[in-house]
Order: C-alpha cells, then sequence, then structure tokens
C-alpha cells in the first residue's frame, strides 16, 4: 500500500511553455486608471495557492497588501482531475510566495515550479509543516487542511514569508495571522464540545476528507478502508465490500454519513441513498470552497453540521 494516494493533479505539458512568452507581452493602455491600479497590483506580494483554501487563508492574512492567485477555486471541480495550463505557470513564475497542501495531492505545483525556473519563490507545503505522517501499514490523510492545528502553522508560515517579502508590514502580517489563529481556536473549541457530547459515535464517510474533524470531535470512522481507499483512488470497489459498506447503514450504525459531495459516482450514491432511506442524516463536505465561503466561515458551517446530525 502507498504512502500517498496513487491519483494525482495533472501536469502542465513542457510543449505548452512555449506559450508563456506570448502570454506576458500585454501591453498597459496608457489611461491614468489602468497605470495606477498596474502599479498598486505591482506593490502587492504576489502569491500563488495551489487551491482556493490556501489563497483565502492568504487573503486573510495578507489582506490588501498581497495578490493572490488561487489555481483551482471551481467548486464543481474535482481537485484529483484538474489539469494546469499556461496561465497556471505565468503566475507561479512571477510568484514571491508559494503554497502547496502536499502530500502527493498537488504536485504539479513543484513541476511547474522547476518547469518555469521561479527558484526565488518562497514555498509553503502544509503537509510538511503538519509534521504529520502516514499511520503504520496504512494510507496517509492528505486534506490536512481539515486539520485546525496545521491550519495555524500554516498561518504562521503564511506571515513570515508575507514580511520577508514585504519587511514594511510584518507586523501587520503577524498579527492578522493571530486574529486568524484565534478564530480557529473557536473551532478548535466547538470540537471539543462535540466530543463531550457524542465521543466515540461511529460515523460513515465516502473518502477521508473530513476525517481530521470527526477524528478531532471524537467521532469514529465505521467505513470499511478499503472502500473509501477505493473510491479516493477512482476504482470500483468490490461488492464484498460495498454489502458491507451499505450494511452500516441499513443497521444503523452510524449516526451519520459524512459525504464527499466534490468526487460523487455510482457507489458512493448508493451509499448516500442507503443512509437517506434509513433516516441517517447526509452532511456533504468537499474539497475546496464553495461559492460566497471563507475558510473560517466554510468551516464553521461543516462543524455545525455535524453536530447537527448527531443531535447536538
Amino acid at each position: 500500500m502507498s504512502t500517498f494516494p496513487s491519483r494525482r493533479l495533472a501536469l502542465i505539458t513542457g510543449a505548452s511553455l512555449a506559450l508563456l512568452a506570448g502570454c506576458d507581452n500585454s501591453s498597459d493602455s496608457g489611461h491614468d486608471g489602468s497605470t495606477a491600479r498596474a502599479a498598486t497590483s505591482a506593490s502587492k506580494v504576489k502569491v500563488v495557492a495551489s487551491t482556493n483554501v490556501y489563497g483565502d487563508i492568504t487573503e486573510q492574512i495578507g489582506g490588501d497588501k498581497v495578490d493572490v492567485t488561487s489555481i483551482i477555486s471551481d467548486p464543481d471541480q474535482d481537485p484529483h482531475s484538474f489539469e494546469a495550463n499556461t496561465q497556471n505557470q505565468l503566475a507561479l513564475s512571477k510568484a514571491k510566495v508559494v503554497i502547496e497542501n502536499g502530500g502527493g495531492y498537488d504536485d504539479f505545483i513543484d513541476r511547474m515550479l522547476k518547469s518555469g525556473d521561479n527558484s526565488s519563490a518562497e514555498l509553503i507545503n502544509a503537509v510538511e509543516v503538519s509534521g504529520k505522517a502516514a499511520p503504520n501499514g496504512g494510507e496517509f490523510n492528505e486534506h490536512v487542511w481539515y486539520d485546525f492545528p496545521t491550519v495555524s502553522k500554516v498561518a504562521d508560515r503564511i506571515a513570515a514569508a508575507l514580511g520577508k517579502a514585504d519587511p514594511a508590514e510584518a507586523a501587520a502580517f503577524t498579527k492578522n495571522a493571530e486574529t486568524f489563529k484565534d478564530k480557529l481556536a473557536g473551532l478548535e473549541a466547538k470540537e471539543a464540545d462535540i466530543k463531550k457530547a457524542h465521543r466515540g459515535q461511529g460515523i460513515g464517510i465516502t473518502e477521508p476528507v473530513p476525517l481530521y474533524l470527526t477524528e478531532a470531535s471524537g467521532l469514529v470512522n465505521k467505513t470499511p478502508a478499503e472502500f473509501s481507499e477505493a473510491i479516493e483512488e477512482g476504482n470500483d470497489v468490490s461488492p464484498k465490500i460495498l454489502q458491507e459498506t451499505l450494511k452500516l447503514y441499513s443497521g444503523k450504525q452510524v449516526k451519520a454519513l459524512v459525504y464527499n459531495a466534490q468526487t460523487s459516482g455510482a457507489q458512493t450514491e448508493k451509499v448516500k441513498d442507503a443512509a437517506e432511506a434509513a433516516g441517517i442524516p447526509v452532511v456533504p463536505v468537499t474539497e475546496t470552497l464553495p461559492d460566497g465561503k471563507d475558510y473560517l466561515g466554510w468551516m464553521t458551517a461543516n462543524i455545525d453540521a455535524v453536530a447537527t446530525a448527531l443531535g447536538k
């Protein structure tokens, strides 16, 4: 069993890099307004994040002193099947700070940085910052943005990187990161409340996306590992494992299904249908920010939905 999932975000082809020169030759219109906007943009720290999750966190810390490009920002996009393009490569070539998840989730960032020869960008890898490793004999759960202690560490690293790029604003970045982390502490308190009321209760999942959150809330994942691993790898689940999973719901062995709505398929829909037929609450989660949400609001909604499903 591999340490990291075998599915990878797709890599930009080397041939497309030749288009970059043409992409970067746009001329200014010469109007005073556009010239001023260009000057303002140029004064900001250019940041590229692999997903809008890290992009939003960076904006909360950097405020109007950062210019953030989030490569994956479509809430309907399955991150595992994403294909990067020349615009992504161009943004990376200009970035002062780059934030990736790591853990095999967004390897295309490293490859594009290498192809674009941007060795000066400061790279923040959330998995490396987390210090987490795969359990003995198990798969590593790379969805570390659902782990608030990790996100707190990442916030500190982002503030430090922005301060290095713009020393005059370093104190402001640090202060913003502290404010952000205070709000994260509020989310951890919500997890503790769930744990106090529901410690040891079983839940089901379709993929390991929410497990850091549910485990911190004291909940026990009852889904067979073979099911969630197959779904995450994009493979079919064996009939035996599928039936074993469905029995969790028909037998009411779990209190809720925490369902990855971003990568649903025929077999996950069967699980969702089984939960609904048994009257077991379904809590949809996603891998990227929904429209109109920031990171803190999104995670607050996720935790509140879990609490409501459990009857808190």
